[in-house]
């Protein structure tokens, strides 16, 4: 990671990134809960891991097979489009000034996480 990956991160969690990844990974322990919940939890956990330090992680989209599509539309269904909207959103809020477009780059990424989590890698960028 270079200097201004972490410095992003640093303000990210201060300005609220630490709150959204402890939310997302508190949704992924109660998703959990349930045998059925478990791949809806471990998206939340992927949601947790991206919100806690978003810069310098790359999103790969691989190959999905017919078990990633069908939770992609349940997840879209129910809550994946809220996700996708408000990340959205906030992406073209901070895209307002140009010292938060950095942020809203971010947002942007997290609302493409939303509307297919399941299939997709989140891994350190190059």
């Amino acid at each position: 990671m270079t200097i201004v990956q972490v410095l992003g991160n640093v303000l990210w969690i201060i300005l609220g990134g630490l709150v959204s990844a402890i939310g997302w990974f508190l949704a992924g322990i109660l998703c959990c809960i349930t045998i059925i919940g478990i791949p809806v939890g471990k998206q939340c956990f992927k949601f947790a891991q991206m919100a806690l330090c978003p810069f310098g992680k790359v999103i790969d989209y691989g190959s999905m097979g017919s078990g990633s599509i069908l939770l992609n539309v349940f997840w879209v269904l129910c809550c994946g489009i809220e996700l996708a909207l408000t990340s959205a959103v906030m992406g073209l809020l901070c895209c307002i000034t140009i010292i938060g477009i950095p942020f809203g780059i971010q947002h942007f990424k997290f609302a493409m996480l939303a509307l297919t989590p399941f299939g997709a890698k989140v891994r350190l960028g190059d």
